[in-house]
């Protein structure tokens, strides 16, 4: 019982999803990805062994139709999963089981797809790929978590929502600097939208201190904190 929303934002190069549940510790288990290759999710008595298969099949350069094939090639209960892929090209692709708890579905955008099953209604993921278009000037992890919002406003889950996550890489950078995850809240995505806002404005001086230690900020100066 999940709503996710996977998206690629082509003026800026970042793919990354976002998601909630009514179990605890969500991003753990369901969301994959990886710099410059995709996006896979595994959701829906989630079986994170076919998010590798799915990573692998992508690292080989294939599509994501093909990677979902694979995916659910791998197990012999796809009946009871959830999937779905962004290739490193933009390409979507989506599985849905039969035995996945209704309200269940998909809706596909340019570059980016929502999923969802155990939903309160059949509407949700269509708000999600609606609230993911509303503001295509902003951050894509703004859109994701804007997605979120939009599928919550329309119904959610069935259940109260105990997780959250949003992970999102960026052209040229060797890991997500975006990964963030509330593993047990009453209000998951208003806290990983708080966490985003604390955290948007120090991922460009942790991303150098990765990549250029030797001339990159201390931390302190990167979270605000007086310098001693």
């Amino acid at each position: 019982m999940t709503f996710s929303i996977v998206g690629l934002c082509k003026r800026t190069g970042e793919f990354g999803c976002a998601l909630a549940t009514s179990s605890m510790a969500v991003g753990g288990r369901v969301p994959f990805v990886a710099p410059g290759l995709g996006v896979v999710l595994s959701q829906a008595r989630s079986d994170p062994r076919l998010g590798a298969v799915g990573m692998k099949s992508l690292e080989a350069g294939r599509s994501a139709q093909r990677a979902l094939s694979e995916m659910t090639a791998s197990t012999p209960h796809s009946a009871w999963r959830q999937l779905a892929v962004l290739d490193r090209e933009g390409g979507v692709a989506e599985f849905t089981g039969a035995h996945c708890s209704a309200a269940k579905g998909s809706h596909l955008g340019p570059s980016a797809i929502a999923i969802g099953n155990g939903l309160a209604n059949d509407s949700v993921v269509g708000a999600m790929m609606k609230g993911f278009m509303a503001a295509p000037g902003t951050s894509l992890s703004d859109r994701l978590l804007l997605a979120l919002q939009y599928g919550l406003d329309a119904g959610g889950e069935d259940d109260p929502l105990r997780s959250a996550a949003l992970k999102v890489a960026q052209p040229n950078v060797p890991f997500s600097p975006v990964d963030l995850r509330v593993d047990y809240s009453d209000i998951p995505i208003s806290d990983l939208r708080r966490m985003w806002t604390l955290w948007a404005p120090m991922v460009a001086g942790y991303v150098q201190r990765c990549l250029d230690p030797a001339n990159s900020p201390p931390a302190a100066a990167i979270e605000g904190h007086p310098m001693r």
